[in-house]
């Protein structure tokens, strides 16, 4: 059940929760950027979820069930069948002899009294809250492979392109995917999602059915159902069941037919803080003091599909208040910030990132961000503005913090100008999380991490050392992964580096005096994670090469 704000309101003071101070400041940039006191709260790091959670737990006076840390598995989901599951919103937490416990976001329906004899004759029933997304993370249990689904569409429904492509999308929400694909092979279409950063494959269906769904796409997306030998790119928005979310399109022409690339931009990106996209309490705090200075760039490199854009928007979740004026540049814009004045890059009206940030400085702006510095004429922009009173945040295509001062300056930024501007340098990877629910610990030799190589047993002290493993289970589809973190390389720009700034060094003199100053190589900062248990070593070499492996 949701409550509203003034209801909450009430509840987290009532209980301390949260001080009256705090409560103020929500509603004041509730009110200013339309959005929720929760919101607010959870994104300042007030309230945590689980705490949300036993709060509201309290007010209903019923236990709070945490599916979070506490995920059911396929057969405590199964012991409700779905429609009753799906019309009450009801998952088993926990049984015992004479004992069951079931969880719901709506405590309150009258009609529980009546179902719960129906599905446990002869024990006693306790009925526990538990938060909704938690609850809808829990239903996925209940969905039939999508190749059953496709059968019994075709089978059933005389609008085929429409349910098909529901219920895919409507899959990889629930999987929470990134990206889906839609590969046209010689007789079938393969459906492939991108979870976690690796691509699994959904479903597959006959080719034929493929040329509606094509079109289908392309009328929602605005594009030519007409152009079948170049690339077109859109954007669409998808009503689900129970989520609505953006869908960013691309069509490209391919040997088997047109390949079709749905990226979802996830909502849940928006409350992202500092802390859960997996930087340490130093680095937080690094980040954060740079963040508030007046002026200056602040940069964050790394691949495509490395996260850079979820720190940024962290970044501006931070700064984002009523009495400061913040625009950005994108291409996309991904994620719409209340209170934020974002702007589109729109190659066709010439409006490119270094058109629109010229335009940007004459908005009075206090916080510009720029989603890539792509070309010369940006980075030459983009270090004026940082040095005339603006504080700049960028994203830059380079493989480390250290590469990005001689890429900058190959670019022909100015020494001195550079120097002057650079706050700190961001480099980042995103790895896959072990997943809890099948997470196991063992203790391995000096042999065996002798086995990944010398620069790699260098980070471990030489004896017998405890390393986390995982299974494969229900909880994360057998893949013993659940959700990514991203490890990090963060390099402050001190007086030294700006007077080494200044003699345009090579990326080596760059690490060299960051390492001496205590920078963490991403390496090193993911190899931390692998002792936490947060990752594995292999995930972390998959993604991460040691440090003298790095060009």
């Amino acid at each position: 059940m949701k409550l509203e704000d003034s209801q909450l309101k009430e509840l987290l003071l009532n209980q301390n929760y949260v001080t009256k101070e705090d409560i103020e400041l929500a509603e004041s940039y509730a009110k200013e950027h339309r959005t929720s006191l929760i919101d607010y709260l959870t994104g300042q790091g007030l309230i945590t979820k689980d705490l949300l959670g036993q709060a509201i737990a309290e007010a209903f006076n019923v236990p709070y069930a945490d599916l979070n840390s506490n995920a059911a598995n396929r057969e405590q989901v199964m012991r409700i069948p779905e429609e009753i599951a799906t019309k009450y919103r009801l998952v088993l937490f926990e049984e015992k002899e004479g004992q069951v416990t079931v969880t719901t976001d709506n405590p309150q329906q009258p009609e529980l009294t009546e179902v719960f004899p129906q599905l446990f004759p002869n024990v006693q029933v306790i009925l526990a809250y538990s938060v909704s997304e938690d609850i809808d993370a829990a239903f996925i249990f209940y969905r039939k492979a999508l190749e059953t689904r496709f059968a019994q569409i075709v089978a059933e429904s005389k609008r085929v392109a429409p349910e098909l492509i529901f219920e895919i999308i409507e899959d990889a929400i629930a999987y929470r995917a990134s990206d889906v694909h839609f590969e046209p092979q010689d007789k079938d279409l393969v459906i492939r999602f991108r979870i976690d950063g690796v691509l699994h494959e959904a479903g597959r269906f006959p080719k034929k059915f493929y040329e509606n769904i094509l079109n289908r796409i392309k009328v929602q997306a605005h594009l030519r159902i007409d152009e079948h030998f170049s690339a077109q790119d859109g954007s669409m928005r998808f009503e689900g069941r129970t989520k609505t979310v953006d869908l960013r399109i691309s069509i490209v022409p391919t040997l088997g037919g047109e390949k079709i690339a749905i990226r979802i931009l996830a909502h849940y990106v928006r409350g992202f803080s500092l802390a859960d996209i997996g930087l340490s309490g130093d680095d937080q705090s690094q980040i954060e003091e740079n963040a508030k200075k007046p002026f200056g760039m602040i940069l964050v490199t790394g691949p495509t599909g490395s996260g850079k854009t979820t720190t940024l928007y962290a970044l501006l979740r931070l700064l984002n208040r009523p009495e400061i004026n913040i625009t950005t540049i994108e291409d996309p814009v991904e994620y719409r910030v209340g209170g934020v004045n974002q702007i589109q890059v729109n190659l066709q009206t010439n409006l490119t990132f270094a058109k629109g940030l010229r335009s940007i400085v004459r908005q009075d702006p206090d916080i510009i961000l720029v989603g890539e510095i792509r070309d010369e004429e940006t980075a030459e922009i983009a270090v004026n503005a940082a040095l005339t009173g603006h504080l700049l945040l960028s994203t830059f295509h380079a493989n480390d913090a250290a590469s990005a001062i001689p890429r900058l300056l190959d670019m022909r930024a100015e020494p001195f100008l550079l120097a002057s501007t650079l706050n700190v340098i961001i480099a980042q990877r995103l790895v896959r999380k072990i997943c809890e629910q099948c997470k196991y610990s063992v203790s391995i030799s000096p042999t065996e991490i002798a086995a990944y190589g010398p620069i790699v047993s260098s980070f471990f002290s030489g004896k017998n050392v405890t390393l986390y493993k995982s299974k494969g289970c229900d909880a994360c589809n057998g893949t013993g992964f659940s959700g990514r973190t991203g490890v990090f390389e963060i390099i402050v720009v001190s007086p030294e580096m700006q007077n080494l700034v200044l003699k345009g060094p090579s990326a080596q003199q760059v690490w060299q005096l960051a390492q001496s100053q205590g920078a963490q190589s991403l390496f090193e900062n993911g190899v931390d994670k692998v002792k936490r248990g947060v990752t594995t070593l292999e995930e972390l070499l998959r993604v991460v090469a040691p440090p003298s492996l790095v060009s």
